[in-house]
C-alpha cells in the first residue's frame, strides 16, 4: 500500500472529487459511508457532480418556459443553449477526443442504431465484392447489425458474407498482420472492415490506423470502427487515420450516464459540399436537413453539410446535456492525452500487482495450481491497450466456479469490476476518479478471495 500511496502522491492529477462515488451504505454492503473501489468505468462511468445541475437547469426550462425553451433558454447568459442547438456546443468537446474535425461528429441516437444508420450508407454488397470483415467474438450488437443489414440487402445467407477473424489457437488476441493477411487475401471480395476500436471481452486495443490504412490501399474497401471501449479511453484521430466511418455510445469513459446518447463520426471526404453531387443516400430526418429552411417544412431533403446531415430527429436535451457536462471535465483535465497518460500510469501499476501475485500463471510458471488467474489483454507495449485489463480464471486440477466466488467476493468487499461469464473478470481503472490507492485495493481483495478458495 506504501507505494500506491506514493504514487497518488506524486502524480495527484484527478477530478475524483468531480464525480459522485458509490459508498458501502448507498450500494446495501454496509453502514460504512467509506467510498467503494469502483473499477467499472468500462461498463458504465460514474456520474460527474456537475450533471445534476446541468440536468435540473433544463428541467426548470421546461417547467418555467416549457416550448419557448426551443429558441430561447432562460439561462442563455449562463451559457445554457436553446433546445434547437442543444447538441452544438458538444461538437468542439468531442472533436477533439475522437480527432476530428467539428463538422465530422454528430450527437445522436445510441451506439447501435448508429452502426445500422451508418451501415445504411456504408454497406454497398455488389455480386463480387460483398463480404464484412470483423472479429469473432465481437459484441453481439454489432454481429445483430452486420447479419440483419444482409438480410436487408437480399443475401439469404449471411455467414456466407461474413469474415470473422480471431487469434491464433492457444493465443488470446489477434495480431495485427493476421488482419492486415486476412484484408489482403480477401481484397476482391471485401466491401467493408468493421471491428472493434478497443475489443470489448479482452480489452485489445486494436491498430486502428495501420489497419484502415491498409485496407484502403485495395480500391473498394470501406473502414468503419465501434469504438464504444475506445472512445474516451484512448486517443484517437480519425480525420488523419482517413477512417470513413465510427460509431460509440457515451455511457462507459465519457461518463453520459445509462444508456445515454451516441455519436458517430463521418469524414469529410464523403461529406464535402458539392451542389453538383447528390448527396450520400442515408437513413433521414428533418434534424439533418439545411437548418436555416428546417421550420419551411419542405418537401425537399438539402442535408447539413458533414455529420450533422445524418441527424434524423431533434436530441436529447437530457441526454445531451448530461454528456456535456462529462466532456466539460475532460477538457478541465487537459483532453484526451493527458486523461491517457494517467490511464497508463494506473493499468500499467494493475498489471504489476497482478503478474506479483502468487496466483498469476506465468507461462513459464511449472506445476499444477488448484486456482489461477491469467490476463487476457494484450500488456506487450502501451499502445496494444487501453485502461481495461481482462482476468481469466481457471485451475489445473479441473476446479469449479472460481470466477464466480471471485467476483462475489470482490463485490462483497467493495470492490466493483464487470463478469463475463464463465471466467472472466474485467477490471478497468478510469484515469478521471480512479487513484492508485483503488488498484491496489483491488488486487489485494483479489489474492484475499484466491486464498479464500
Amino acid at each position: 500500500m506504501e507505494k500506491a500511496l506514493e504514487l497518488d502522491g506524486e502524480y495527484p492529477e484527478s477530478l475524483r472529487d468531480e464525480f459522485n462515488i458509490p459508498t458501502f451504505n448507498s450500494m446495501g454492503l454496509s453502514s460504512d459511508d467509506k467510498p467503494v473501489t469502483y473499477l467499472c468505468g468500462n461498463s458504465l462511468g460514474l456520474m460527474p457532480k456537475s450533471t445534476r445541475d446541468s440536468i435540473n437547469a433544463e428541467l426548470d426550462a421546461w417547467s418555467n418556459c416549457a416550448v419557448e425553451s426551443h429558441f430561447k433558454h432562460p439561462e442563455e447568459a449562463k451559457g445554457k443553449a436553446p433546445w434547437v442547438n442543444i447538441d452544438l456546443p458538444i461538437l468542439p468537446l468531442l472533436a477533439p477526443i475522437v480527432g476530428a474535425h467539428e463538422n465530422e461528429v454528430a450527437v445522436m441516437n445510441s451506439l447501435t442504431a448508429n452502426l445500422n444508420s451508418l451501415l445504411i450508407t456504408f454497406y454497398k454488397p455488389t455480386e463480387k465484392r460483398f463480404k464484412i470483415l470483423f472479429e469473432k467474438g465481437s459484441f453481439p450488437s454489432d454481429y445483430y447489425a452486420f447479419y440483419n443489414q444482409c438480410k436487408i440487402h437480399g443475401i439469404s445467407e449471411p455467414e456466407n458474407v461474413f469474415i470473422q477473424i480471431e487469434p491464433r489457437a492457444g493465443e488470446t488476441y489477434i495480431r495485427t498482420q493476421d488482419i492486415l493477411d486476412t484484408i489482403e487475401v480477401n481484397q476482391d471480395e471485401l466491401a467493408l472492415v468493421c471491428l472493434s476500436g478497443v475489443q470489448y471481452y479482452t480489452g485489445q486495443y486494436f491498430d486502428i490506423g495501420r489497419i484502415t490504412s491498409f485496407a484502403h490501399q485495395f480500391p473498394g474497401i470501406l473502414v468503419g470502427w465501434d469504438l464504444a471501449h475506445a472512445v474516451g479511453n484512448v486517443p484517437l484521430q480519425l480525420h488523419d487515420w482517413g477512417v470513413d466511418f465510427a460509431c460509440w455510445c457515451s455511457y462507459k469513459y465519457l461518463n453520459a450516464g445509462p444508456g445515454g446518447i451516441g455519436g458517430l463520426f463521418v469524414h469529410s471526404k464523403h461529406t464535402k459540399s458539392d451542389p453538383t453531387k447528390e448527396a450520400l443516400p442515408r437513413l433521414a430526418g428533418w434534424w439533418g436537413n439545411d437548418a436555416t429552411k428546417r421550420f419551411q417544412m419542405l418537401e425537399v431533403f438539402e442535408p447539413i453539410p458533414g455529420a450533422l446531415g445524418f441527424r434524423q430527429s431533434n436530441p436529447s436535451v437530457i441526454d445531451t446535456v448530461a454528456l456535456r457536462s462529462s466532456l466539460e471535465l475532460f477538457a478541465k483535465f487537459n483532453g484526451i492525452g493527458e486523461v491517457r497518460k494517467r490511464s497508463l500510469l494506473l493499468t500499467n501499476y494493475m498489471k504489476e500487482l497482478l503478474e506479483a501475485s502468487k496466483y498469476y500463471k506465468h507461462p513459464l510458471r511449472m506445476g499444477k495450481l488448484p486456482c489461477f488467474f491469467t490476463i487476457l489483454t494484450p500488456t506487450g507495449t502501451d499502445e496494444e491497450h487501453g485502461a481495461q485489463l481482462s482476468l481469466y480464471f481457471d485451475s489445473d486440477i479441473g476446479k469449479e466456479d472460481i470466477m464466480p466466488n471471485v467476483f462475489q467476493y470482490l463485490h462483497d468487499h467493495g470492490v466493483i469490476g464487470d463478469a463475463r461469464r464463465p471466467n472472466v473478470i474485467r477490471l478497468a481503472p478510469a484515469p478521471l476518479y480512479n487513484t492508485f490507492s483503488d488498484v491496489y485495493t483491488a488486487v489485494n481483495a483479489l489474492n484475499e478471495a484466491m486464498d479464500k478458495l
